[in-house]
């Protein structure tokens, strides 16, 4: 079966209006009263001598690039002359015009009032010319461009339109004096003059708008067309249904005409694009699909070198194409690697002329109708950054075009998925909010809605692989909360069983992680406690207890939670390895929070002899889980909680502390009787020996050392290091300076500190003791 964006791609083309890219014809017309200023009235056909006084008046005919104009006659070679010093009149001059305009609406395909506002009145000489360019929207409403050339003796200047690779080439000549010739193209149509090669042309150049609200021309019946989409759409409706499918979310057909956000809308859709719309309208309506217009953009970064010319600008950027008011060219240098590059859809429109409040959503290249559609497409957009320093030269440059875009309505939130996290999560939080506040059952379409949405969510859920930051464990716990609030089992189930498999867990997730586990049934809870300990706990230890701890306060069962509590104290105690052996995160540090949350969850599971099993093994593993770091905090906190002051295990833990300070206290503590200090150096350097010579001298209260600033910064850090028993000061004076040790009391006062602190914790722990 072909791919349905190939199917489509195939169809949508065989819709054509009657209308075409361009229009041209020559119409009778009695003279009008043309009058110049500053050369008066212009005689028909052109007299040469007035084609001389004209130019005399005139302006060389600017170019755009970019914000700026210029003008360069190797782009542009002809004169022009403002549309305020160009008088028309005659008794015959409007219905003329009139006539003109409407046989140029039936070429285009136009229907509604269509206008024309003189823009510019054109003098080409021999050699004039005008390369390859794009007309752009110089007043509102603006959508195509309208040439008279008026009776004048001249050969060449052809006209040439380009559009989606068709090409016309127009000879507008009139030497006829009863005769004006005319052409009217799309304004996003390429096109160029080619060069007069004898004499002089004089040119009349207005711009066609629209008024009012338009409907596009009503293409012919194509009944099997649209059956033909109803029917490809409704296929591919129900296969999106399909946990197999592989199709695309959403269809985006390219437009073949270009369309800035001000004048995108259905009904003013050109030619083709306006057959195809009302086409599809119908049968996407049919299919219970979707249908939008929307501006496709891709925007590419990369890096560039130097073409044949770019080194000699100076500007340091450069736009690929340029606006005369409208011209764009390619600039001249070439792109060596595309490093990044988004694609996205956005400012959408509906048939009825809204604009849905749909954020800009990514686009897959398959989604693309037919496949591969944008390819050789030229960028609408592009800098050129010079090198400077370091840095390379790059680029920038973005593509636009205008698109139906198609998805069906059952798959609405599948495609508002797309958008990403940081918006489903708002508009998640947003239903579960107005489902609460409306004190509705599940049955409601708002819950309803909520929970397609959280499927969709929960399907596409990145991975966060050894993450660690607040960023991934804050979206963790929105969707969490949204979940809960909406009572949602079934995705709550789901996404704690995610957040095992997917490395989603960090620990400040264990609230509302526990405020959700409690919706489910205690045996399954517990079960997914585990899968969660099991992942986790060689690498956050610290973590899982403390969500053991919470998911076991208030556990109507706790007794469920002993397999998740034997998986973390086996991976404690190294009797259970980590289930991913290339799980890339590092193991965090041990602090006194493991051990209380894990005793305190091993009393209220009820499995003394686990919590036996770990005080042993951190009694036993004094390099791991420190006196003075680890054991007293955590049993002065345990010991100071009712809860917890007489469990077995703590009371050992508060033995070993009690037993730890008091061996501390009983030591002699007495201020220093001479200057003799402890030598803590390692370093064997001539100047640190000398640094430790010196500490260990009981005479010798101050040493100097004259030396180089390298070496008094090496000497100076050790002592920081190490802990040394001396103040430093730099003494500026002489060369090299000298650092000057002068030896404290610093060990003695820390020990003095020490025995204070000690005697408030035994006098803590004794209380404990009395508890126990």
């Amino acid at each position: 079966m072909k791919a349905i964006t190939r199917e489509l791609a195939q169809i949508i083309p065989t819709i054509r209006c009657h209308g075409d890219f361009y229009a041209s014809g020559k119409s009778e017309i009695v003279m009008p009263n043309l009058e110049v200023e500053g050369v008066g009235r212009i005689a028909l056909p052109l007299l040469p001598v007035q084609a001389g006084q004209l130019v005399a008046v005139a302006a060389r005919a600017p170019y755009g690039r970019g914000e700026e104009t210029r003008v360069d006659t190797n782009v542009r070679r002809t004169w022009q002359i403002a549309a305020d010093d160009v008088h028309l009149s005659g008794r015959s001059w409007a219905e003329t015009l009139d006539g003109i305009i409407a046989q140029v609406a039936i070429g285009l395909d136009v229907t509604g009032t269509v206008s024309a506002e003189l823009y510019k009145l054109l003098v080409y000489d021999t050699g004039s010319f005008f390369v390859e360019h794009r007309d752009t929207e110089k007043i509102p409403g603006m959508f195509a461009t309208l040439v008279v050339v008026l009776p004048s003796a001249c050969d060449g200047g052809e006209l040439v339109v380009r559009h989606r690779g068709r090409e016309v080439c127009l000879d507008l000549s009139c030497s006829d004096s009863a005769q004006v010739s005319f052409a009217a193209f799309y304004a996003d149509c390429v096109h160029e003059v080619r060069p007069v090669t004898s004499g002089f042309r004089l040119t009349l150049v207005f711009n066609l708008t629209r008024g009012g609200r338009r409907q596009p021309a009503a293409p012919p019946e194509y009944d099997r067309e649209q059956a033909a989409i109803t029917a490809l759409l409704r296929r591919w409706a129900v296969d999106k249904d399909s946990p197999d499918d592989s199709s695309p979310e959403k269809l985006i057909y390219p437009l073949e005409y270009a369309y800035t956000p001000a004048e995108l809308s259905f009904d003013t859709l050109k030619n083709a694009d306006a057959a195809a719309a009302a086409v599809l309208v119908r049968a996407a309506d049919e299919a219970a699909c979707d249908l939008h217009l929307a501006l496709v953009s891709i925007e590419e970064t990369g890096s560039a070198e130097y073409g044949n010319y770019a080194p000699r600008r100076r500007s340091g950027w450069h736009r690929a194409r340029h606006d005369d008011d409208d011209e764009q060219y390619d600039d001249d240098f070439e792109v060596v690697e595309v490093i990044d590059r988004i694609q996205s859809v956005s400012d959408w429109r509906r048939p009825d002329g809204s604009r849905p409040a749909i954020a800009a959503l990514p686009f897959e290249e398959k989604e693309l109708c037919p496949p591969g559609s944008f390819d050789g497409l030229k960028p609408d957009e592009q800098h050129f950054h010079e090198a400077t320093g370091n840095e390379g030269a790059s680029f920038e440059r973005t593509y636009r075009r205008a698109a139906f875009v198609l998805w069906p309505r059952s798959r609405r939130l599948a495609v508002f998925n797309q958008a990403g996290l940081e918006v489903t999560l708002s508009y998640l939080k947003d239903l579960a909010e107005r489902w609460t506040s409306g004190g509705e059952d599940q049955a409601s379409p708002v819950w309803r809605e909520a929970h397609v949405l959280a499927d969709h969510m929960l399907r596409g859920w990145p991975a966060s692989h050894g993450y660690s930051g607040k960023g991934p464990a804050d979206k963790v716990i929105s969707m969490l909360t949204s979940l809960t609030q909406l009572h949602d089992t079934v995705h709550i189930d789901a996404f704690l069983s995610a957040i095992s498999a997917k490395w989603l867990y960090h620990g400040s997730e264990n609230e509302a992680l526990t405020r959700a586990a409690r919706l489910l049934s205690p045996e399954r809870a517990a079960g997914l406690t585990e899968q969660i300990i099991a992942t986790n706990a060689q690498i956050i230890p610290g973590a899982c207890a403390g969500l053991l701890a919470q998911i076991s306060r208030g556990a109507g069962h706790p007794e469920h939670l002993q397999s998740a509590a034997t998986a973390l104290v086996e991976t404690l105690l190294g009797q259970r390895a980590r289930s991913d052996p290339d799980y890339p995160r590092r193991p965090e540090p041990i602090e006194p929070p493991l051990i209380v949350d894990l005793l305190t969850a091993l009393d209220r599971i009820d499995v003394p002899l686990l919590a036996g099993h770990v005080v042993e093994h951190v009694l036993g593993n004094p390099a791991s889980f420190g006196m003075d770091a680890i054991i007293v905090p955590a049993a002065l906190d345990l010991t100071g909680r009712a809860s917890t002051a007489n469990i077995a295990s703590v009371q050992r833990l508060r033995a070993a502390g009690l037993d730890h300070l008091r061996r501390r206290i009983a030591e002699p503590l007495e201020p220093p009787a001479d200057f003799a200090r402890a030598n803590p150096v390692v370093c064997r350097c001539a100047h640190c020996a000398g640094l430790g010579q010196f500490l260990v001298d009981p005479g010798r209260r101050e040493w100097v050392l004259k030396a180089a600033q390298h070496v008094r910064s090496h000497v100076e850090s050790i002592i920081k290091q190490r802990s040394c028993d001396v103040n430093c000061t730099t003494r500026r004076t002489g060369s090299p300076h000298s650092l000057v040790c002068t030896k404290n009391q610093a060990s003695y006062k820390r020990r003095v500190r020490q025995r204070k602190d000690d005697l408030q914790n035994v006098g803590r722990l004794d209380i404990g003791a009395k508890r126990g």
